[in-house]
């Protein structure tokens, strides 16, 4: 299994200090790599690192900061070394109806879910390039490609992941990156309690999916351990379901 191991590499995992961020972190971790968990609460960060068998650093700064995140990962390349792997996982969500839909939270899901992974993901490709060597995970969703009721700025936001993944990889591949995008379908997170919470919703979700269940979040480390490894090394610009077949079925 050679191919999977990330021994002797660094990724870093935007908005890593629970949910889907945290559980990329410990698959990485498992994997071989060292892990650098981020968010904007340097106390939540380190809290969560208590969680980690082996050693893991702390990188608190605000994703929607242009400026913070090139600081941020400048210092840290230069004091503590290389970033080889990026997970762009940051995110958040805001249910309404569209005609309804404040001004503000429209611009702050703009700012969280897609101006982030260009900040981060320029500041660590501009590393990567001169190495020739990196990788980029970005966190998409069934909303890439789905619409439901009350999401659809967030639906935006996450076409414009799958988008922006493909343009990385158009513009990055020939320096040696591979840019891809996990699309995870519906996971019992933080983001999504007020829906697991929901028996109604719950009930028409099993029945929706093929595979019938929520998934769980330590479902998604395959396909990002796979995605961070040089078993994907000829593989740029794609976006991953895993949705336990959800986009796949009507």
């Amino acid at each position: 299994m050679k191919m999977f191991d990330l021994s002797g590499r660094t990724a870093l995992i935007t908005g890593s200090s629970q949910g889907i961020g945290f559980a990329l972190a410990k698959g990485l971790a498992e994997a071989g790599a060292h892990v650098i968990l981020n968010g904007r609460d340097e106390t939540k960060l380190k809290d969560a690192t208590s969680k980690f068998d082996n050693d893991c650093s702390v990188l608190a700064f605000d994703v929607t900061d242009h400026d913070a995140v090139r600081a941020a990962i400048d210092t840290y390349e230069k004091s503590s070394g290389a970033i080889d792997i990026l997970v762009n996982n940051a995110g958040m969500q805001h249910r309404a109806p569209l005609e309804e839909f404040e001004a503000s939270a429209f611009e702050k899901l703009l700012q969280t879910n897609i101006a982030s992974v260009f900040h981060v993901g320029q500041a660590a490709a501009r590393h990567m390039i001169d190495r020739k060597a990196g990788k980029i995970i970005n966190i998409a969703s069934v909303q890439s490609s789905l619409a439901r009721p009350s999401i659809a700025p967030y639906t935006a936001t996450k076409g414009a992941v799958a988008n922006l993944t493909k343009g990385m990889a158009t513009d990055w591949a020939k320096y040696g990156l591979q840019c891809n995008a996990i699309a995870p379908g519906y996971f019992d997170t933080p983001l999504n309690a007020a829906l697991v919470a929901d028996a109604e919703f719950s009930a028409w979700l099993e029945k929706r999916t093929p595979a019938g269940r929520w998934g769980d979040v330590e479902e998604l480390r395959g396909a990002c351990i796979f995605l961070a490894s040089d078993a994907s090394s000829f593989v740029n610009g794609q976006t991953i379901y895993v949705d336990g077949g959800i986009t796949a079925s009507l």
